[in-house]
């Protein structure tokens, strides 16, 4: 593609990625960060966040308010836009619209720093509860610039291992396959991918900010980097596994979509009409991006009507599906009392697997509920204590 579409490509992406992290931070996690785990449920929501804490709020909301300003301006709307077709873009920007996105483009970095202090300050806070909270060490798994450098929108896969050593580096996209295997378990319907190499039971792994920031070798914009060294500072060399040290990642990530939306809209390039380039029509594409969530493999084949043949994505909860499962059973064994089940308990699990940001947190905090039904059975398998929470 020209030059001027893959720019307004990167510049939706990273607006998608500071709208997702704005939303998933301030209006689904920061209930439980701000008010504790066991605050009441009608508590553990935005509108509450708002009345206790109406700057975080406020600038949550229009953070992500900019985000989808952002996507807007280079799709077309906020939800399911065109702007990206094959071949290009199919609009480029017009000087109004990229003097909109600058006019408030400053402010979100400003922001965007005050999220990452705020992220820091409560994991240091208490630190035992952010280190551990539902900690298993794991393997991490993202797209990195062939030179080591954070890049959510193109790049090679590097592995790296759960004491911090690369262990596989430099793998084209194309070679996803050569590398994932997904197992099928009887008792979901979701996949469990793994390193095809190390079997299922050792090979899983984690995507999305809490791997992306380690897994890079630095951050390319100087805020966001500077953050970046904070957050290892933090872990004395070593990598950080509790899933609540993704809420500070995800800041850290936020702030470089600020700083990188902040350098494009400099760039002349985002006016030109050179949108469109011709290419070899093909039967196969393999894409993988680094969605908000984590790593996304889509790959396609198509016969000669144009119409999908085959089709095989893993999108980011796959990735974590057996992260976020261990995460659980660590939160269970260390807050379960073998007798009774609480609504408290139910939110401990919660904060685990929103930690990850999977799909089903935008379900989270809808007002205080999340659909969840959670069984204790003893070592006999008979039903000691059931608890079901609906929409």
């Amino acid at each position: 593609i020209t030059p001027t579409a893959e720019k307004i490509r990167r510049l939706m992406h990273y607006g998608q990625i500071l709208q997702s992290h704005a939303l998933h931070f301030f209006h689904l996690a920061s209930p439980d960060l701000l008010f504790g785990f066991d605050a009441p449920a009608q508590q553990r929501n935005i509108i509450a966040v708002a009345a206790a804490h109406p700057d975080i709020a406020t600038h949550g909301i229009l953070l992500r308010k900019f985000g989808q300003e952002v996507i807007r301006i280079t799709a077309g709307k906020r939800i399911h836009g065109t702007g990206a077709i094959p071949g290009g873009v199919n609009k480029s920007l017009s000087p109004a619209e990229r003097d909109e996105l600058l006019r408030d483009a400053d402010t979100m970095i400003d922001w965007s720093r005050d999220a990452v202090a705020l992220a820091r300050r409560l994991h240091e806070s208490d630190a035992d509860l952010y280190d551990h909270f539902g900690e298993v060490p794991g393997q991490f798994l993202s797209l990195v610039r062939p030179d080591g450098a954070l890049d959510l929108y193109d790049g090679v896969l590097r592995l790296r291992g759960a004491d911090g050593r690369v262990v596989r580096d430099g793998i084209p996209c194309t070679d996803y396959l050569g590398h994932i295997t997904e197992a099928v378990r009887p008792w979901s319907y979701m996949k469990f991918p793994y390193i095809t190499t190390q079997g299922p039971d050792t090979g899983w792994y984690k995507v999305g900010p809490l791997a992306r920031v380690q897994n890079c070798d630095l951050i390319p914009t100087p805020r966001a980097e500077a953050a970046r060294q904070a957050f290892l500072a933090h872990g004395g060399g070593a990598p950080l596994h509790g899933p609540l040290a993704f809420h500070w990642a995800r800041m850290i990530e936020m702030l470089h979509a600020a700083e990188v939306i902040r350098e494009l809209l400099d760039d002349p390039a985002l006016l030109s009409d050179d949108r469109m380039s011709g290419g070899p029509r093909r039967r196969e594409g393999i894409g993988i991006i680094e969605a908000p969530r984590g790593t996304l493999i889509h790959h396609y084949q198509v016969d000669d009507d144009d119409l999908v043949s085959d089709c095989n994505l893993i999108v980011s909860t796959t990735h974590n599906n057996q992260a976020m499962n261990t995460a659980v059973r660590a939160v269970a064994r260390r807050y379960l009392d073998g007798q009774t089940l609480t609504e408290g308990l139910l939110n401990h699990i919660e904060v685990a697997i929103r930690a990850f940001d999977p799909c089903l947190s935008c379900a989270t905090h809808a007002l205080g509920k999340m659909p969840l039904a959670l069984e204790l059975r003893d070592m006999a398998g008979v039903l000691v204590d059931r608890l079901q929470r609906d929409t």
